[in-house]
């Protein structure tokens, strides 16, 4: 298993950006699917985006998708995720998780992801 931990959360103006980042312990890091999501009061988690171990195929969701990047530097054990454009609706504790090995980590589910950092919280004021 691998052991995350998220920074780079904080408050924000709405059309501002942030980069949370997820360090990651352990010799394997380079071998997971790495995923982020979010977790607003009140609200299931929800899938943000996802990228392979090399970082050759991401996902977005569509809410997401043109304004938030992610990305993985396997050199620093450290996946990112840069967010552009927030909006008030970006608020949320947000977390990061590795895949399972051989799961279906593409389709954004949480229970395909094993390790799950503590979350860190965005808040987008309007």
């Amino acid at each position: 298993q691998v052991q995350l931990v998220e920074s780079g959360g904080g408050l924000v103006q709405a059309g501002g950006s942030l980069r949370l980042s997820c360090a990651a312990s352990g010799r394997t890091f380079s071998t997971y699917a790495m995923g982020w999501f979010r977790q607003a009061p009140g609200k299931e988690r929800e899938f943000v985006a996802a990228i392979n171990w090399s970082g050759g195929s991401i996902y977005y969701a569509d809410s997401v998708k043109g304004r938030f990047t992610i990305s993985r530097d396997n050199a620093k054990n450290t996946v990112y995720l840069q967010m552009n454009s927030l909006k008030p609706e970006d608020t949320a504790v947000y977390y990061c998780a590795s895949g399972r090995p051989g799961s279906r980590w593409y389709d954004g589910v949480p229970a395909e992801f094993g390790s799950w950092g503590q979350g860190t919280q965005v808040t987008v004021s309007s």
